[in-house]
Parts: C-alpha cells; sequence; structure tokens
C-alpha cells in the first residue's frame, strides 16, 4: 500500500510542460494602439504649450541681452564721455582700444558682441544722444506682431 501511496504522489506532483498563454508572447494589437494613442495625445497637448514657452523665453532673453548691451553703453559713457556714434556701432564695445580716447573696454563679456537668441543682430541708432538697441524679433525684420515684433531698448 505504501508503494502505491508513493507512486500517485509522484505522478500527481510531476512537473507537466507549461503552457504558454496569450498574454506571454507579447502586447496584442490593441494595447499597441491604445498606448500610441496615449502617447500621441501627450505630445499634442504638450508639445505646443513647451514651444510657446520656448519663444517667451527667448523674448525675456532678448530683453535681458538688451538690458546687458544698455548697461556695457552706459559704462562707455562714463569712460569717454560719449555714446558710440552711428558708424562705430555696438562693436565700440569690444573694439576701440587706442583709436576712442578714454575708452576702457572691452565693456562685454568675451569680447563679443551677442546674437539675439533668434541668431540675428542687435541693431544699434544714436540719434542726439538718444541710443536705441533692436532686436528684430524671430522674424529678423522691422516691425511685425507677435513674435515677430521688435524688441528696443
Amino acid at each position: 500500500m505504501r508503494s502505491f501511496q508513493l507512486s500517485s504522489l509522484s505522478t500527481r506532483f510531476r512537473s507537466r510542460p507549461k503552457r504558454r498563454t496569450k498574454r506571454a508572447r507579447g502586447f496584442s494589437l490593441v494595447e499597441m494602439l491604445v498606448a500610441v494613442t496615449i502617447v500621441g495625445l501627450l505630445v499634442g497637448l504638450v508639445g505646443p504649450a513647451a514651444m510657446r514657452q520656448l519663444q517667451s523665453s527667448r523674448v525675456k532673453a532678448t530683453e535681458a541681452q538688451i538690458a546687458q548691451l544698455r548697461s556695457a553703453l552706459d559704462i562707455f559713457l562714463i569712460d569717454t564721455g560719449r555714446y558710440p556714434t552711428a558708424q562705430e556701432g555696438l562693436t565700440a564695445l569690444v573694439q576701440g582700444g587706442t583709436l576712442i580716447p578714454g575708452w576702457n573696454g572691452p565693456y562685454l563679456r568675451d569680447g563679443k558682441l551677442p546674437a539675439d537668441p533668434w541668431g540675428g543682430v542687435y541693431t544699434y541708432k544714436n540719434e542726439g544722444g538718444q541710443v536705441r538697441v533692436t532686436s528684430f524679433g524671430a522674424d529678423g525684420r522691422a516691425g511685425g506682431t507677435g513674435l515677430d515684433s521688435d524688441i528696443t531698448g
């Protein structure tokens, strides 16, 4: 009787080949479509907000750079007794040396004029002691609205 019990136990606990379930093979087409749809919705909702934030950051960076250029122009004024002429432009802040009496520059870090955040150049006007530094914005042309509008300081 004992041998019968052992043999029945051995058949009872004998390992059987495991069947693979449908889940174990991978994702179903429906699951993949749901995941792609969710990712698409997230990109569609977050993407435009991120782009707006990036453009807003560029405007703020431009305003900060213009303020820095204005400060450098004021220091130039203190050192030389005048603002750069229209012909000298903003390059007088980084190049001047002995050509400009009292010049004690360069007045900008790294001795370079920065480009605006869109890769354009800042324009400089000196009209009767009134100086203006301008970025033409995203489109790089005078005028415009929104992100294409001029930023002046």
